[in-house]
């Protein structure tokens, strides 16, 4: 069985998140909103608020920063859609814990592929629908410090992981989808 799992991408202020809650909401399913973000400032938090206020208030909330791919198996069921938003922030929330120094980043830390594993194998179980939300920022210059390398090139090989497992991929761009599968 294929999941039924659609990628939602795009750049910053792309539309990407009310497109994916435009699309959960007309799936007629009941919806688990799985948020990843972390809130560290007020502008941030401001953020968050008009994304939550846009939400209806029936969907189901879950907050994962770290374990995506448990949130994922526990809201997923057939008859259901989960709406994850978004991968960008979870890869920032696993590189970037707050007990290490963005120094100290060379590689990708063990825990980070352990978790894009584990997360890879939720979204191949999915029993229901699943829409997946992430930006798409490999499309500037090549950033000049290792650690915006080591980010961009980390989502840039995540990003391409959920696309190939994908039923359906949807490139935004100024608010107007652009269908790239299915």
């Amino acid at each position: 069985m294929t999941p039924d799992l659609t990628f939602i991408l795009g750049g910053a202020r792309s539309g990407k998140s009310a497109h994916a809650e435009r699309l959960a909401g007309q799936s007629g399913l009941p919806v688990t909103y799985i948020a990843t973000a972390r809130i560290n400032d007020m502008e941030f938090a401001e953020r968050v608020r008009l994304h939550r206020e846009r939400r209806p208030a029936h969907w189901a909330l879950v907050e994962a920063p770290l374990d995506l791919a448990n949130a994922l198996r526990e809201a997923d069921r057939e008859g259901h859609c989960v709406l994850i938003d978004c991968l960008t922030l979870w890869l920032a929330n696993l590189l970037f814990t707050s007990d290490a120094a963005s120094e100290d980043i060379a590689v990708l830390p063990e825990r980070a592929r352990e978790s894009f594993a584990q997360f890879d194998a939720a979204l191949a179980q999915a029993r229901g629908k699943v829409i997946v939300v992430s930006n798409e920022i490999g499309l500037g210059v090549v950033p000049l410090g290792s650690v915006t390398r080591l980010y961009v090139d980390e989502l840039g090989r995540l990003n391409q992981r959920v696309a190939a497992a994908s039923t359906h991929a949807t490139l935004m761009v100024a608010g107007l989808p652009l269908a790239l599968k299915g």
